[in-house]
């Protein structure tokens, strides 16, 4: 009997049917947590109101290679470095449901559903990848090991329509291909999957040189593993092509440093080739192999620092006084330990288990086949959770990576609480097996997904003050819909308010906004950092005019404003949120009971 007519074991033929059952639970879940936030459309994070107006604006006749944002510092807008990829779920949903629900209930929902696309391509590769590494029954504990991993969680969300919780799947598939045991299909697996993340963004890119690296030298230790480096870098040197030509925008064909540009372009293509070149080779001698790789590794390293010398550094590229004013406080680009325990616990939680689990599952496998994507595994968390003490936005990988690990280290501990039996009689070995079946699941359990660190930071009390209890409200109160309303119905002009302010600002009414979070747009966020800093009030009368603003919006008590007061008590934003209001702006009439001020320039 042929494999084809060979019955399948039921966790290869139904395991397909646990992840839809999963999937659409979590999906469930995902919905009535988030079912007040979509019903007033809260689309909190700037990055995902800032993505909603791009695909609105791509809707409404926007060129497709066009991604300026024209409604921010109108009229030639600012230069956005990100890709239609993730545009395109959200506008399809888009175009499906609008003919059904009506414009904003249909923006509403596929705001909603877009992210958990993502989360469900995520959490296919992490049941596959853990099947493959692990056992064919781990992708249980791999569900629920996942959906404990509250950082990585955030990223799919609804409303959380932003691109990071599909290179968070594009990441997880990477790692999918290398546990791949057919060669060539893992390295056209891993190199898509590669080449599509960096067509989103480069924020993984440490992860996925990381990888490639390894497979390369996957490839020194067994030569076997030439016809996966091969596919591997047929795929990574055409997805970029693709991805280039289908998805960089106009002003992603400059040299920048930030994004898919020819800088990395002309990277990936001689990487991907000299992938194609040694996976052709037939070199049996270790050594050989070895010179080679680091052959491979100087030419590509010396070519590109020798034509893009200027992408050697940060690749944001902004100046010193834009890292001073404006992206040193974004708390996201801060080391995880200079935020509270309250969120440095529960971050590092599950990625330090994850990283445990990830090197005692690579030592034992040591001399398998199974080493190698291991060691992968092993590295990837270290790496991730090392880079927490960069920067706190990596802890979405980094706990992805540790599920990973986390299910490895507990799979064999809930196999024995599971299937413990006294070898005591009567009732109390029955008491005893029963406890261990109860309790020592649970406990391996939350101490494997890290939960434990969340249980406890729910169970100490925190004390806030006044003070902080006032900046929450005003975060949570000014982007909301009615607080905007009034705001909305006024003609449209352009607005110059604060700069994590404009994104929302903008997506939900007509208004334009001089700036937005954007490290392409740093000079706008000069002009308003040094506007609500200074002491005269005629540099932001400057800025207003040069922007062709003629509204001026605060919302008092909003993070960012806390940043102005804090630096200067005598600045442009203290005067006006104290009264002391120049000549050349009027009030402007809001509900009483509106978080905001809002003025009209008159001179």
């Amino acid at each position: 009997m042929n494999d084809e007519k060979r019955p399948q074991p039921p966790a290869r033929t139904h395991w397909r049917l646990w992840f839809w059952a999963f999937f659409a639970a979590t999906a469930a879940y995902m919905l009535w947590y988030k079912w007040g936030a979509i019903t007033w459309f809260a689309l909190s994070d700037t990055d995902d109101n800032m993505r909603f107006v791009q695909v609105k604006s791509w809707l409404a006749g926007q060129g497709w290679y066009d991604l300026r944002n024209h409604r921010m510092d109108p009229p030639d807008g600012i230069s956005i470095h990100w890709s239609r990829i993730v545009d395109l779920p959200i506008a399809g949903l888009l175009l499906i449901l609008q003919p059904i629900l009506g414009g904003p209930q249909a923006a509403r929902w596929a705001c909603a559903i877009a992210p958990m696309l993502a989360f469900g391509a995520s959490l296919y590769g992490m049941m596959l990848a853990a099947r493959r590494l692990i056992d064919r029954w781990a992708f249980f504990l791999a569900f629920a090991v996942m959906v404990c991993a509250q950082t990585s969680m955030l990223m799919w969300m609804p409303l959380r329509i932003d691109h990071h919780g599909w290179q968070l799947a594009t990441l997880i598939w990477a790692v999918t291909g290398i546990a791949d045991p057919k060669k060539v299909r893992g390295g056209i697996t891993t190199g898509i999957a590669t080449a599509i993340s960096l067509s989103i963004g480069l924020e993984l890119l440490p992860y996925l040189a990381t990888i490639g690296a390894l497979s390369l030298l996957w490839w020194v230790l067994d030569a076997s593993e030439r016809d996966r480096i091969r596919a591997y870098g047929a795929a990574l040197a055409g997805g970029a092509a693709v991805g280039y030509a289908v998805f960089g925008s106009f002003d992603n064909a400059a040299p920048l440093c930030d994004a898919l540009t020819p800088v990395y372009l002309s990277t990936l293509l001689e990487a991907g080739g000299l992938m194609v070149l040694l996976g052709s080779l037939r070199i049996e001698g270790r050594t050989s192999r070895a010179v080679l790789m680091a052959a491979a590794a100087i030419v590509l390293g010396g070519a590109f620092a020798t034509t893009w010398p200027q992408c050697l550094g940060r690749p944001e590229h902004i100046s010193p006084e834009l890292d001073k004013l404006w992206f040193s406080h974004i708390k996201e680009a801060k080391p995880l330990y200079e935020h509270g325990w309250r969120v440095w616990f529960p971050t590092i939680a599950l990625s330090g288990v994850g990283l445990v689990g990830a090197f005692v599952t690579w030592r034992r496998e040591q001399g398998t086949a199974k080493e190698m994507p291991w060691l992968v595994v092993t590295l990837l968390s270290l790496f991730s959770t090392a880079l927490l003490l960069w920067q706190t936005r990596a802890g979405p990988a980094s706990q992805a990576m540790g599920v990973i690990g986390a299910t490895a280290l507990g799979q064999p501990l809930m196999v024995w609480t599971l299937g413990y039996t006294s070898d005591r009689k009567g009732a109390l070995g029955q008491i005893e097996a029963s406890l261990i079946h109860i309790l020592g699941t649970v406990a391996a359990f939350l101490l494997v997904s890290g939960s434990f660190a969340a249980m406890i930071v729910r169970s100490v009390p925190e004390h806030r003050t006044a003070y902080r209890k006032s900046v929450d409200q005003a975060n949570r109160r000014c982007p909301t819909l009615p607080a905007l309303k009034p705001i909305a119905a006024l003609p449209p002009a352009t607005i110059f308010t604060f700069v994590d302010l404009g994104p929302r600002l903008i997506a939900v009414t007509h208004h334009d906004a001089i700036a937005g979070p954007y490290h392409r747009a740093g000079n706008a966020i000069l002009d308003v950092q040094h506007a609500f800093r200074a002491d005269n009030p005629e540099v932001a009368h400057d800025v207003m005019k040069r922007h062709g603003a003629s509204l001026l919006l605060l919302c008092p008590g909003l993070s960012e404003s806390t940043v102005y007061q804090s630096e200067n008590p005598k600045g442009f934003y203290v005067q006006l949120k104290n009264g002391k209001v120049p000549g050349w702006l009027a009030p402007m009439p809001l509900p009483a009971n509106s978080p905001f001020k809002l003025w009209k320039l008159v001179g």
